[in-house]
């Protein structure tokens, strides 16, 4: 029971955390399709911005808040690289992926930088509480989780937020109806970057330090997390729905890691299991389609 238990707390703290990395990319990815990778390095970003921050005395949680700052302004870079300069999204995060590499390594002075000695948020929080090891992670992950949740389900649902939802679905149409659907873009990869920036920004403070290379394969990560609720809540169409979906199949994705990891796994083949998941879950779809002899559209090159 203690090693399910345990699998379960890991399971539940990593999916509530890089449960606002999926929800980040659901934003980019589903409801603008707009495929912004350079959330790879927004995630470190983030870690990295909080850890200069504590390092030097600043409060663990306004540090935390300049990390998800950090995140807009990356997100609003990538945005204006596509809406001003028309350079295809694709390459607009791949530019910005590159970029914010010597960026990151700028901030902290080289390719990491340890917490240990450093009070983080999670250092407030246990004294406030009381709590220890993975219940207080659990729990202060949690109620970030609690407070994005409730904040995103509103948001989206106001005119602002529903403007937005539509971009990605008909563009043109916005456009003739005269609204301005290069501003939400620019609100869409700010709001989406910022999540990751502050998921990075916790994820360092609890593990104790920051790397330059912890965000590499983060895109692939929540990708595998999306198709997974997707999947298990049969493609959801209403804000609740997709933003449970998002933090169950990331809870599910860690949940397969944790248990792969437990049984022996080398963790050097994560990367390459993660993938061949995504490519199994993507690829699903088309051969039901095949077998059913219905026709389908070329895939998309950009």
């Amino acid at each position: 029971m203690d090693v399910i238990s345990s699998i379960l707390f890991v399971a539940g703290y990593e999916g509530l955390i890089f449960g606002l990395v999926a929800i980040g990319v659901y934003i980019t990815f589903r409801v603008l399709g707009f495929p912004d990778l350079g959330v790879d390095a927004t995630f470190p970003l983030g870690g990295a911005t909080a850890a200069v921050f504590i390092v030097n005395g600043a409060n663990p949680f306004l540090a935390t808040l300049f990390a998800f700052m950090a995140g807009l302004l990356a997100g609003i870079i990538t945005g204006l690289l596509n809406t001003k300069l028309r350079i295809s999204a694709l390459l607009s995060g791949i530019l910005m992926m590159v970029g914010l590499y010597s960026v990151n390594l700028r901030i902290m002075g080289g390719a990491n930088i340890p917490l240990i000695r450093s009070i983080t948020s999670f250092d407030i929080f246990a004294a406030f509480t009381g709590l220890t090891g993975m219940p207080l992670s659990i729990t202060l992950a949690g109620l970030t989780a609690l407070i994005i949740f409730v904040a995103l389900n509103w948001f989206l649902r106001t005119e602002v937020g529903l403007a937005l939802r539509a971009s990605g679905d008909n563009e043109k149409m916005l456009r003739g109806l005269g609204v301005d659907t290069d501003k939400n873009i620019l609100i869409g990869c700010s709001l989406s970057n910022g999540l990751v920036a502050l998921a990075g920004a916790l994820v360092a403070q609890n593990q104790g330090f920051c790397d330059v290379g912890m965000g590499i394969g983060i895109i692939v990560m929540a990708l595998a997390a999306i198709i997974i609720g997707e999947g298990l809540f049969g493609n959801p169409k209403g804000i609740t729905t997709i933003l449970l979906a998002c933090f169950v199949g990331t809870f599910a994705y860690r949940l397969f890691i944790t248990l792969a990891l437990r049984l022996g796994l080398p963790p050097g083949d994560l990367k390459l299991i993660t993938s061949v998941l995504v490519v199994v879950a993507l690829g699903i779809p088309y051969l039901r389609k095949r077998l059913r002899r219905e026709w389908i559209p070329p895939a998309s090159r950009m």
